[in-house]
């Protein structure tokens, strides 16, 4: 199998060459083309519960696609919604941590399962929905910005915002928790933070889809307000 990250950093798409027999899975809905010879397979990523729970609190879709090469070579191109990059992750035995949202494909040989922390559509509306990937293979996610990568060591830590976590080394620890009281939560800006300690490694994203969320109806609020009021 060949690939290729085409138009990063803000537009990525990844570009998969399968020879005849090869498999990639991707997200439900992240192709973009494939050739004509390109067999898909859709499937729930988890257990029928787990996939029902994603699919309701998370609000991902809960399937993956398999897409397979017959009769001879072919290929097949995938993105995910979020504007930024996308990066390949190698899993050797060492699996990782992911953000329900940045996954975008991987090898048939790694595993997929959804692993839940925090709280569950919690007072704050964001509660914290992650995929633990195992096993061996090429895992691709996709980022809102760039990716930001830090490498901790054992007893080291690091606390990172709930909307610019991607991804983290299943050999680290973390706890989900708020950033400081009710004071600090209601005047600093922040909600559910991420505190991963490790050894491992830690892929954080430099935009938040949150504030971009916030900026964007801040520059439209005006625009929609004077319009219904203009009926």
């Amino acid at each position: 199998m060949e690939y290729e990250i085409r138009y990063r950093p803000s537009y990525s798409m990844l570009v998969v060459k399968l020879n005849q027999g090869e498999t990639i899975t991707a997200e439900a809905g992240a192709m973009t083309y494939m050739t004509p010879n390109i067999k898909i397979k859709t499937r729930a990523r988890a257990g029928v519960l787990d996939t029902i729970k994603l699919g309701i609190l998370g609000g991902q879709s809960f399937f993956v696609n398999d897409y397979t090469a017959v009769g001879g070579p072919g290929e097949v191109a995938l993105v995910s919604a979020p504007l930024g990059d996308i990066e390949k992750l190698t899993l050797d035995g060492r699996g990782y941590i992911i953000q329900r949202s940045s996954y975008v494909a991987s090898d048939p040989t790694v595993e997929l399962d959804i692993k839940w922390q925090g709280f569950t559509k919690g007072i704050f509306g964001q509660g914290l929905f992650m995929i633990k990937t195992s096993g061996r293979g090429n895992l691709f996610i996709n980022t809102f910005g760039a990716i930001d990568r830090h490498e901790l060591s054992a007893g080291e830590s690091l606390i990172v915002d709930n909307f610019h976590l991607v991804a983290f080394s299943d050999t680290c620890s973390y706890e989900v928790r708020r950033l400081g009281g009710l004071k600090e939560l209601a005047l600093s800006g922040e909600g559910l933070v991420v505190e991963i300690r490790g050894p491992g490694e830690v892929l954080i994203q430099t935009k938040s889809i949150f504030e971009f969320a916030n900026w964007l109806w801040q520059v439209l609020e005006p625009k929609v307000r004077a319009t219904m009021g203009a009926r």
